[in-house]
């Protein structure tokens, strides 16, 4: 079991005095259950419930008042309740509504109780009946490995203090950080994948394991769906996710179906709830506030790139390159770098966004719109020079600050340099390895 980031957000949790119960979100097999494990050893004492097991669903089925429900959860656990710090986490909550409503009752008699609950698919529409309490509870969302995480998992302490406390990276780090971000684009961020990998170090030995990924979330279908014919649709979905992945996406049709654009949508929202996917809608924004257009066609992103180097057969392309920009026309660059700008992320509310200008004869798309304080920055995954990044420089002359990143498999640089339109910018170019540490380096450049 290697440590994840998100450890350090669910001890400050437990530190506030005005706790509430703690909801963890995230898709099947990101590692909730093992994150929660290795918090508990904050713990005096520590009680695990895993509702798809009849026994402890029932706990919470049969209409105890709360008092007795604490009484009951120490029971059929065969504990007895000490002195102390007392974590009880109650994962897979969405298979029973019951447990859902009692939170609220946890917050309400039992504030010294450290409760967690987490679960796959909560706020998919399964079961109408399960509403979480409003303002009774926290949500955090875990998501694959970030590159820091994957760092610490492969015990590169070295290049990960690099990472984390040398700003600028020193120049002599590139290859090797390269090579290591290289790897983790290439089988992703899956715990169960990372820990294989950390003991074998052979990409071959891990297809059984993306086999079991893939084939687990078809099966998860039935669960997603409300009825058999929506079953087929999101199965449909899913699979073809992998295909689309980095593309900009219709509904109407999606993956040569004939499938219309209100029952796909439905599948394919139903996949971003479950966490499957993420859909990135553009915005035209170049100040805050970052809003999003609905009504135009979102990018397509999956849950994992290792996931989708495997389907869609690319591991070996990526493996006998060094630039990965080059593979699957940059999309694969692109992909791995909003899976980083995402993981960064553990609020439910962060959406990713693209800027896009589409105008009758000058069309205009960026990669990415981040929002750091009061500016909406451009980020573009790029091999290119920086006179050919057109869009970039259409999307500053618009925007009332001067700075902007590329992302690229070269050195850390600055430059200085004008639009078309001859407006001064600033132009951070960061290696692959730093896309998570965008905010870091933004810090320190306006700084300077």
């Amino acid at each position: 079991m290697f440590k994840r980031d998100i450890l350090g957000k669910l001890s400050a949790w437990a530190k506030k005095s005005d706790r509430k119960p703690m909801i963890l979100r995230g898709a099947r097999q990101v590692g909730k259950t093992t994150a929660i494990k290795l918090f508990s050893e904050e713990f005096d004492q520590y009680l695990y419930l895993n509702l798809e097991l009849k026994v402890e669903r029932n706990i919470f089925e049969q209409d105890y008042p709360i008092e007795e429900l604490i009484q009951a959860i120490f029971f059929y656990k065969d504990q007895v309740k000490q002195k102390g710090k007392i974590l009880i986490f109650i994962d897979e909550i969405q298979t029973c509504p019951s447990a859902v409503s009692y939170l609220r009752f946890f917050y309400e008699s039992f504030p010294d109780l450290y409760i967690i609950a987490a679960g796959s698919l909560l706020e998919t529409p399964i079961d109408t009946h399960i509403s979480f309490p409003v303002g009774r509870v926290e949500y955090l969302v875990l998501k694959p490995l970030n590159f820091k995480e994957f760092l610490n998992a492969l015990d590169e302490k070295n290049s990960l203090d690099i990472i984390k406390n040398k700003i600028p990276a020193p120049s002599f780090a590139h290859d090797k950080l390269l090579k290591l971000f290289h790897t983790y684009s290439i089988i992703g961020g899956m715990p169960e994948i990372i820990q294989r990998y950390s003991d074998q170090k052979d990409i071959i030995s891990l297809n059984s394991i993306f086999d079991s990924l893939i084939v687990s979330y078809l099966d998860d279908v039935e669960k997603y769906a409300r009825n058999n014919s929506m079953a087929n649709v999101i199965r449909h979905a899913v699979s073809h996710s992998f295909y689309e992945a980095g593309n900009r996406i219709k509904f109407q049709g999606f993956g040569n179906s004939n499938y219309k654009s209100r029952e796909m949508g439905e599948a394919l929202r139903v996949l971003e709830k479950a966490m499957l996917i993420y859909l990135l809608y553009p915005s035209s924004s170049v100040k805050p506030p970052l809003v999003p257009n609905t009504k135009r066609s979102p990018k397509l992103q999956v849950l994992d790139t290792g996931i989708l180097n495997y389907f869609g057969g690319f591991q070996k392309e990526l493996f006998g390159t060094n630039d990965i920009d080059s593979v699957y026309q940059g999309k694969i660059a692109e992909h791995i770098v909003g899976q980083e700008l995402l993981a960064c992320q553990t609020s439910p509310l962060y959406k990713l966004h693209f800027w896009s200008r589409e105008k009758k004869q000058s069309n205009a798309e960026i990669d990415f719109l981040i929002q750091y304080e009061d500016l909406i920055v451009p980020v573009e995954v790029k091999s290119g020079a920086t006179g050919r990044l057109r869009s970039l420089h259409q999307f500053i002359d618009r925007t009332p600050h001067k700075y902007a990143v590329r992302i690229y498999s070269g050195q850390l640089e600055i430059n200085r340099i004008k639009t078309l339109n001859g407006k001064d910018f600033t132009l951070l170019n960061l290696p692959f390895y730093l896309a998570g540490s965008i905010p870091e380096y933004l810090e320190w450049l306006i700084s300077q």
